[in-house]
């Protein structure tokens, strides 16, 4: 009896398009983004720039650029702000602005307390209330 390896087309064709799949779900996503990140991650799907590139045109080392666009693709791929755009209804625009800063843009709770000129607590609590909402959403 034959057995099916892992190499076999069907195998290699179906993790082309999951890659495929990706990459158009980033591309779609990446008007979600600001600033350098946004920058960025243009150059390197759209342009097809390599790290090496983008490193010298910012004055980075390469490891900083593969850092920040592998952040920003999880932060993307990752979907919970996306899911906060689809339940905005439940939320008020100042929890969306903080969902933002803290899902998409990656900063932290800290950071996002002297941005929005809030106590960390407070921020702490609307992130939590904000995670409860993804999760019955994604739950639904």
């Amino acid at each position: 009896m034959q057995t099916i390896q892992a190499n076999s087309p069907e195998s290699i064709s179906t993790g082309q398009n999951t890659y495929r799949d990706r990459i158009d779900l980033l591309r779609s996503r990446i008007s979600l983004l600001t600033g350098k990140d946004k920058l960025l991650m243009t150059m390197y799907l759209e342009n097809g720039n390599t790290f090496r590139q983008l490193a010298r045109l910012a004055g980075v080392n390469e490891s900083n650029i593969a850092r920040r666009i592998r952040r920003a693709t999880n932060r993307l791929l990752d979907g919970k702000y996306v899911t906060c755009l689809r339940n905005r209804e439940k939320l008020t625009r100042a929890e969306m602005a903080i969902a933002k800063d803290y899902f998409l843009l990656g900063l932290s709770q800290r950071k996002i307390a002297s941005k929005r000129k809030r106590s960390f607590h407070q921020i702490l609590k609307i992130l939590k209330r904000i995670q409860e909402l993804i999760k019955t959403a994604e739950n639904i």
